[in-house]
């Protein structure tokens, strides 16, 4: 089981990851909505937000509007360092039901873009 820290790290490098798609797919892909990522054997949430410009750091705290996510994953927290680093594939995560992400279907297919 990795630490609360690890998982921070790898939501960090996925920010980063995700800065570094070209332009053009953001525009294409992206719509503003707030994230939460709730790593289930730590029994904790991270909460994000992704819009045209990038993926701002995720934080522990949630939105201070109250507002709820949009998107909301449910990941262990070694699955997410798995994810992040490219050893685990997101589609067979989900279809295993390793990953569950509860979101629109729109904005399914907007992430399967993505990752």
């Amino acid at each position: 089981m990795a630490t609360v820290d690890e998982c921070r790290a790898a939501l960090d490098k996925l920010a980063e990851q995700f800065g570094e798609l070209d332009q053009e797919t953001r525009t294409r892909h992206v719509v503003d909505r707030r994230l939460s990522c709730r790593i289930t054997d730590l029994d904790v949430t991270f909460y994000g937000r992704i819009h045209h410009d990038g993926l701002e750091a995720f934080t522990d705290l949630p939105p201070v509007d109250g507002r709820p996510a949009e998107v909301r994953i449910r990941i262990s927290s070694d699955d997410l360092l798995s994810m992040v680093n490219g050893d685990l594939d997101m589609a067979r995560a989900l279809l295993s039901g390793r990953v569950k992400i509860d979101a629109s279907l729109g904005d399914l297919l907007r992430l399967r873009k993505l990752l």
